[in-house]
């Protein structure tokens, strides 16, 4: 009996992946997620940067077994040509499907719980020590407990935009404002933005807007030739003033990690005051200002310009320990140009992260970022679980020969400032204005 099925070649389905005609493939079956891009709870990048391929691997990755049952209204009636999984997604498929028969995505545990009594404690601590005691030392150690606070409220916003880390989703989205816009003042509408893009198109130079910190870092000389952000829409000019300062990264690396927090809260204010869609924006706003009045007026009680200052540094500093974490699992690791390629998923998330080697009773210091690999696999397993599954990731990675890559805390942190040396010193060549030799060449390759 003939074949009824229609098909269409892979060459047809690349044409699909413009914003008002957006096609993927998942499963060997065509998908018209034009019209959805705009409602999709992602935002419309993640589809757009697999549009045209197959997106079965990233669409396992990120969404719960209840999203298969929606897929069918999305689909042309045509199945892509030539269908095949390589042997890599087929096991990273069935270790999927093994994690999800053992309950690991619904199994929370009650960490977010007393994470969240830990933060109130916190808070309600800096602000006893601010209010009614006259110590500078006292004052000093409070902004260095308000800057645990905000990397540990970072690590529940990180957790909340993957996954609901509450009993419900309307609790979960309280989560997310209590500890994100309110008591660290950084957009979860901006986060989860940038991070889903970070996540779909990792370590990419001109797709993941987690490596582009032009002008003051570069983790690869090819962002000498001024490419072009996929994410921002925009040149990244590697001008004179971008040349001086990445020739220099390698020493500015740490400073700068100290008053990181500054970018993130101009990040989110800008993207707040654009035209750009953001889901809940109001909301989003409304906890950026709760956050701009608590903040400043805690500060303004300390009794002296100095302890203000100071206060401010300080807390600013100890919540640079979190941005050099962040880092630390993708400066040293393989990066690539171009979209990312849905046929490679598993290899491209292992080849761009590094997990971070610590004893089990160090977890709560990284915030599953020390499993940055199995994160990245299954972003949707909750991160009590990381350390379970591990040794499962492991043993797949082994079987293709894939690197699975691992460092203690401060190798990783030789292996990031080596990376930003290395990218310095070629800057610094073309600082020289050398002539166009071999080494120029070398440095200015495409590719």
């Amino acid at each position: 009996m003939a074949d009824s099925k229609r098909y269409i070649s892979k060459t047809e389905l690349e044409t699909h992946k413009k914003p008002d005609d957006l096609w993927i493939s998942i499963q060997g079956k065509i998908y018209d997620v034009t019209q959805w891009s705009h409602h999709h709870p992602g935002g419309p990048l993640p589809l757009l940067n697999l549009a045209g391929q197959d997106a079965t691997d990233a669409f396992i990755a990120f969404h719960p077994a209840i999203a298969w049952q929606y897929l069918d209204k999305f689909f042309t009636g045509y199945y892509l040509e030539g269908y095949l999984v390589s042997d890599i997604s087929r096991d990273y498929r069935k270790l999927a499907v093994e994690f999800s028969k053992m309950g690991l995505f619904d199994k929370k545990g009650h960490g977010t719980c007393i994470l969240l009594t830990i933060i109130a404690l916190l808070f309600f601590t800096c602000v006893y020590g601010v209010l009614c005691c006259d110590k500078t030392w006292v004052h000093l150690c409070c902004g260095g407990l308000m800057g645990f606070l905000w990397i540990q409220s970072g690590w529940i916003g990180h957790d909340s935009g993957h996954y609901t880390v509450m009993s419900d989703k309307n609790l979960n989205r309280l989560a997310q404002l209590l500890t994100g816009n309110c008591l660290a003042g950084i957009s979860m509408g901006w986060w989860k933005w940038t991070h889903n893009a970070h996540h779909i198109a990792c370590n990419s130079l001109d797709f993941d807007p987690d490596l582009q910190h032009m002008p003051f870092f570069t983790v690869s000389s090819k962002f000498f030739n001024s490419i072009t952000s996929a994410f921002y829409g925009r040149k990244l000019n590697f001008d004179s003033l971008t040349r001086l300062l990445v020739s220099y990264q390698h020493w500015t690396f740490y400073p700068v990690m100290c008053v990181a927090r500054i970018n993130l809260f101009a990040q989110s204010i800008i993207l707040l005051l654009s035209k750009r869609k953001v889901p809940n924006k109001g909301q989003e706003i409304f906890g950026i200002l709760v956050f701009w009045t608590w903040y400043p007026l805690l500060v303004s009680f300390l009794p002296n310009w100095y302890e203000r200052v100071m206060f401010v540094v300080v807390s600013f500093a100890v919540t640079g320990i979190q941005h050099v974490q962040f880092c630390l699992n993708h400066f040293s690791s393989s990066v690539y140009v171009g979209p990312p390629n849905g046929n490679d998923w598993f290899e491209k998330q292992t080849d761009g992260t590094l997990n971070i080697l610590c004893s089990s009773w160090m977890d709560w210091f990284y915030g599953g970022l020390q499993f940055q690999v199995e994160h990245h696999l299954f972003p949707r397993l909750p991160r009590c679980h990381l350390r379970t599954i591990s040794p499962f990731v492991k043993e797949l990675c082994k079987k293709h020969n894939l690197a699975y890559n691992c460092a203690s805390f401060w190798k990783a942190n030789a292996m990031t400032i080596e990376t930003l040396k290395s990218a310095a010193l070629q800057a610094r060549v073309l600082t020289n204005a050398v002539p166009k030799n071999l080494v120029w060449e070398a440095v200015n390759t495409h590719g």
